[in-house]
């Protein structure tokens, strides 16, 4: 895989003073970082609200639990007042891999909220000046020719024109705040000296819920489903998130361009991983992730997807899971699960549970997988009050804070976000006349489709066959998540 030359190695001998003095003093700082670290997880944890562990409330449902492979590297979130605000609640997954894939999970999940907040404030002020500007400057215009408009057709229309510019500019001002927040989380990880992110990473979707407006952010292969009402009043699953994986045509056009290689390993051909230029490592099951900084200069990539959803009385919750559960479970299982469950509080633990007998049913050779899940529900009116699920662990308890409301909008839009991916420097690709994915349309949806769980999916899709620019050197190599 290669190594990194440290500064230690271009410096004087190891029986140099130097050297001695130079590790003592890296002990003290890595030490001093420690406890600094400590101090503000402790403080974290105690935020009103702020929701991390196996547990419930009015809202929320969440469960996490750990697989047969080792370190549970999932880890979750649920946030309500977010950003000071009392009708706004944070929720996210996250899915680590990699030697320390557990550690960034954890990194990410208690840090990326926080720079959310900090830019969402600035973005929020910004737009508050631009605004207050452009009404001044639009003043100055009106006229006593106007004011033999009909009072009530003037309101009315000023009232729509309001509320659409309202809708866009909240969603535009989040989805600025997303992107700029995940850069900043992405390159804090490159200059953690506490945890070694060059082979190891963590995906992320998360979510903001705004009054009605749901704002989904996704690096990954974790998914966001939401549960729904159809036309007859049947429940069904509407996913909200794209599984981004390397064989999806744009993605892996991206990494082709940056000298990345993409393809999948004989004994799982529906797998396909992203691989470095000269070497068969790490094969990274994913085509965006924090971290993973052996990839970021071959097509890996921590932009996220972002999409927006206006909530309608028919929208009954949302499903946030990591791949544990995706891999055994379709989308229209993992709806109803959540809406049999006896109590909602209970809802996302059942999830897990049903998703680890699938996995010993399916696979029963296989390892199962680790898996979180949350669960947030829309219409609160009528819920229990709060419960916990036994767990071992404490439970954050959640504390409501008077803060001023903000008004909810109207309409019932979804848009998308445009697509983020940072691009790589422009060069000829020459494609590969038997490789089926480069020319497969590319207007075609590659998400899961409804009922399909994301294995069979997979299995659906175009197969990737290695041309000559991506074959793999001799022998298999070992493939990580």
């Amino acid at each position: 895989m290669g190594s990194c030359l440290s500064t230690e190695s271009r410096g004087p001998m190891p029986s140099s003073p130097g050297v001695r003095k130079k590790k003592n003093s890296r002990k003290k700082l890595g030490s001093r970082n420690s406890s600094f670290e400590s101090q503000r997880e402790e403080q974290l944890h105690r935020i009103p609200g702020r929701m991390f562990l196996n547990g419930s409330s009015d809202v929320a449902s969440m469960f996490t639990q750990q697989g047969k492979k080792g370190t549970n590297q999932d880890a979750m979130i649920v946030w309500e007042n977010f950003a000071s605000r009392t009708d706004t609640i944070f929720c996210g997954v996250f899915d680590g891999h990699g030697p320390y894939g557990h550690l960034v999970a954890k990194r990410v999940r208690d840090s990326l909220p926080l720079k959310l907040s900090a830019h969402w404030e600035v973005n929020t002020k910004s737009d508050d000046v631009l605004r207050e500007i452009s009404l001044n400057g639009t003043g100055s215009l009106n006229s006593e020719s106007t004011s033999f408009l009909n009072a009530d057709v003037e309101s009315r229309a000023s009232f729509d024109v309001e509320e659409n510019e309202k809708n866009t500019n909240m969603f535009q001002t989040l989805k600025e705040t997303f992107i700029k927040a995940y850069k900043v989380m992405d390159r804090e990880l490159k200059m953690y000296t506490t945890i070694d992110c060059f082979c190891s990473g963590t995906t992320a979707v998360t979510l903001i819920k705004q009054g009605h407006d749901l704002v989904i952010s996704n690096v990954g292969d974790s998914r966001a489903v939401m549960g729904t009402r159809d036309e007859n009043d049947l429940l069904t699953a509407i996913q909200l998130t794209v599984d981004l994986k390397p064989n999806l045509p744009a993605e892996a056009e991206r990494i082709r361009k940056c000298k990345g290689r993409v393809f999948a390993l004989r004994d799982e051909p529906e797998v396909a991983r992203v691989w470095l230029p000269n070497n068969d490592s790490p094969g990274l099951a994913m085509a965006r992730a924090f971290g993973d900084f052996c990839l970021k200069d071959f097509g890996l990539i921590s932009v996220p997807e972002i999409s927006h959803r206006r909530l309608t009385e028919k929208d009954e919750f949302v499903v946030l899971a990591t791949d544990g559960i995706w891999d055994v479970l379709t989308n229209k299982e993992v709806v109803d699960i959540v809406a049999a469950a006896p109590a909602r509080s209970y809802a996302a633990r059942a999830l897990v549970e049903s998703a680890v007998r699938a996995w010993k049913s399916k696979y029963p050779t296989s390892k199962v997988d680790d898996c979180a899940v949350v669960c947030l529900f829309f219409n609160s009116n009528d819920l229990s009050s709060a419960s916990v699920i036994e767990s071992n662990e404490k439970i954050v308890p959640v504390e409501e804070c008077v803060i001023d409301n903000v008004k909810k909008d109207t309409s019932a839009n979804i848009k998308r976000g445009e697509k983020l991916g940072e691009e790589c420097e422009e060069e000829e690709v020459e494609a590969d006349e038997d490789d089926p994915l480069l020319y497969a349309d590319p207007e075609k949806d590659w998400s899961a489709l409804e009922g399909v769980s994301r294995v069979n999916t997979l299995l659906t899709l175009p197969r990737f066959t290695p041309g000559k620019e991506d074959k793999p050197a001799a022998g298999e190599p070992k493939a990580r998540k």
